[in-house]
């Protein structure tokens, strides 16, 4: 794939894009999974965080769920602050839970090929080792959601 391809494919995918399974989600604000949390609720996406540990609290005005599978059914991305030997089975519950779900993203550094095998059977859009805080203003600039969807 030639890197506009990549960039048409992003471009599509965050203009699309409503809402977002962020996994990994931290309360601590230096954390990345927060940050980019935080950047994409201000560009204009509904994100809801995915953490055991935090369910049931109000992060970016919305309730964090222990699970995937406790996602509301209008999701149509999850973003994957997990390591990439934690993600097959997390990939596996959204396959089975979410059923709009149009894109699995994987941050930074995070990639594993049977999850994404998985995933684009069935017609699943999936992004490996990037990240929706660098490719937005990259594809986009200092643009919001609402200005970029079609």
């Amino acid at each position: 794939m030639t890197h506009d391809d990549t960039d048409t494919r992003l471009k599509s995918i965050l203009s699309s894009t409503r809402v977002i399974g962020l996994v990994g989600l931290s309360h601590k604000p230096e954390r990345a999974s927060h940050e980019v949390a935080g950047f994409l609720k201000r560009k204009g996406y509904r994100v809801i965080g995915v953490n055991p540990g935090l369910a049931g609290q109000e992060m970016f005005g919305e309730t964090v769920v222990a699970s995937v599978s406790e996602l509301p059914p209008q999701t149509d991305m999850i973003d994957l602050f997990r390591r990439s030997d934690a993600i097959a089975p997390i990939v596996d519950e959204a396959l089975d839970a979410l059923p709009n779900l149009k894109t699995v993203w994987m941050q930074l550094g995070v990639e594993n090929a049977e999850a994404r095998a998985k995933a684009e059977a069935k017609g699943i859009t999936v992004v490996e080792d990037r990240c929706p805080k660098i490719e937005f203003p990259r594809l986009f600039g200092d643009a919001v959601l609402s200005d970029v969807t079609g």
